[in-house]
């Protein structure tokens, strides 16, 4: 069991909370067997963002991206919430949490049982044809022949957001209002290094939120504004959140 001597104080800022935001990253879901993008053995490691996360690289070699993006769905799918995610479900269950707003594309919020999800960058399980705009689920789509193609022959791309894409405007209202209105703001598995994520924490901080942070390792909102810094597998810090708040 994780121990910290902050555990208590934290439980009793989500106690008192009227409104508590989680911001999640790909940290979360690396213990359901997803990689994370950075740090060591991350996806970046293995593939350069520039050639296959980039839009303008999908819009050039979309067969060549499309193979990257398979072998990740193919993680995708066999991967399944972790307690960390089962963790946020309950903290929702019990009104301790409001909402998550998630970088992820995985569904694994959702899986896990969170009904407030605002999915920042997307979800990799709708696929769009960037000809007649018609969207698919990914099951129905085979990826037998990459790139897939839609029946009118247009080139399908998972609704997810490329570097050189916006983020859709409903997910960034939406966002960016929680932040604002948040009394408390977990952070947990993301390095808040891309932009405009990385100001959700920055807005939260400025309008009064308590920021914890949970994190393998120490990131640039550790020595900046975070109030509490957990360095810790994101399971076992909010497992051990969740025991607190059980008495």
């Amino acid at each position: 069991m994780f121990e910290h001597p902050a555990i208590p104080q934290i439980a009793d800022h989500l106690r008192r909370s009227r409104l508590t935001v989680a911001l999640t990253g790909a940290g979360i879901s690396v213990e359901s067997g997803i990689p994370a993008f950075r740090g060591s053995q991350g996806l970046w490691d293995r593939y350069d963002p520039l050639e296959y996360a980039h839009i303008e690289a999908f819009l050039a070699d979309p067969g060549k991206v499309w193979r990257m993006l398979a072998e990740l769905g193919g993680m995708v799918d066999q991967a399944r919430p972790n307690p960390a995610h089962l963790a946020l479900a309950q903290l929702e269950d019990w009104g301790h949490l409001n909402a998550v707003i998630t970088q992820n594309i995985d569904a694994l919020h959702q899986r896990a049982g969170n009904r407030e999800v605002i999915e920042f960058h997307g979800n990799g399980q709708r696929l769009r044809c960037l000809q007649c705009e018609k969207v698919f689920t990914k099951e129905a789509i085979s990826l037998s022949v990459l790139p897939p193609r839609c029946p009118c022959q247009g080139i399908l791309k998972p609704e997810v957001v490329f570097f050189g894409e916006p983020i859709p405007v409903s997910a960034s209202q939406r966002a960016f209002e929680l932040a604002r209105s948040c009394e408390v703001m977990l952070v947990i598995g993301t390095s808040a290094l891309v932009a405009p994520a990385s100001h959700l924490p920055l807005t939260a901080k400025q309008n009064g939120a308590v920021l914890i942070e949970i994190n393998l390792e120490r990131t640039h909102l550790s020595d900046t504004i975070s109030d509490y810094v957990l360095e810790a597998p994101a399971s076992q810090a909010l497992s051990a959140l969740i025991e607190e708040l059980r008495h």
